[in-house]
This record gives C-alpha cells, structure tokens and sequence, in this order.
C-alpha cells in the first residue's frame, strides 16, 4: 500500500438490488483489509436475508434510519449509529425513514467484487426505479461465487429463518 491517501469522490454509480450504490475503496486499495460502499435507499429498501461466509459487515447511518436485523438483535440505527454484523450471522436490514444514506465497512474487502458482479451502471445518480426487476436466481447464484449464502426473500428476518 502507498502511504498517500487519495481523495475519492462518488465514481461509478451502480443500482443494487433497490439501493444506489457507490464504492469508495475497494480491496485493491487495501491489501484486501477493508472495503467502503455508500448505499442509499428508500423506505422500505430490504434486501433478502443472507449470511457472509467471510467477511463482517458494519453499517454506520449518514442521513435517514435503518433497522437491522442481525441474528436475534433488532437494532434502530440513525445517523451518526453503527453496528456490526457479524460474518456467519444471518442478517438484514429495512429501511425505516422516507430514504437513509448509510456506509458499509466490510472486513476483509470482497464484498465489493459481489456489489459490482449483481448490480448495473446506474442510468443517474438517483435511486433505481422502484418497479425494476431482479432475477432472485441470478442474484442467490452470484452472491454464493462471493461466499454470501442468501437464506429467504425480501421481508425474510432471522429469527423466522429455520434452516
């Protein structure tokens, strides 16, 4: 690693599942330590219930509020709140206010390489439509390349998981 820093603006601007998306440093920048992505959604935004085989996962609230679902632990976050978590602990989160902005720090780096294989060039930089399609299939199988196992659809929570 260099020890200058360099400033990062938004970059690429990728939709995810329901969110904007933008990764900020990756594991090339890191030696693989860490990797930082800034998401927006809309309330409602849930992304199907999963489990990181290999890295954690903290999300840290810019604007807006997210409730994570992490194991048995419901969390309220809101901005300037973080909470981990933790790889092999199924989890997901909903967002609560009319939109949230939030950073998540994954450690090690990798989750980024899923990011940006299951999500298309943003047409602007602006939420993707709200009736877009997503091929759950396509997603489940692109996420198990990247070591996250996808547990239940939208709306799925932890403690209903049985498996």
């Amino acid at each position: 690693m260099s020890a200058t820093t360099h400033a990062t603006n938004h970059g690429d601007a990728l939709w995810f599942i329901d969110s904007l998306a933008y990764v900020h440093i990756d594991g090339a920048k890191t030696g693989d330590a860490f990797a930082l992505v800034e998401m927006l959604g809309r309330q409602g935004d849930m992304p199907p219930l999963h489990v990181h085989a290999r890295d954690d996962e903290t999300f840290y609230v810019l604007d807006g509020e997210l409730k994570l679902h992490a194991g048995s632990e419901e969390i309220t976050l809101t901005a300037g709140q973080a909470a981990l978590a933790p790889r092999a602990v199924p989890h997901t989160y909903r967002v609560v206010s009319a939109t949230a902005r939030w950073l998540v720090i994954n450690s090690p780096a990798g989750f980024e390489h899923f990011l940006r294989a299951a999500s298309e060039p943003a047409a602007n930089d602006q939420l993707p439509p709200p009736d877009r399609r997503l091929d759950p299939a396509q997603l489940a199988q692109t996420a198990a390349e990247q070591g996250i196992e996808l547990l239940g659809p939208p709306g799925t929570l932890p403690s209903v998981h049985h498996g």
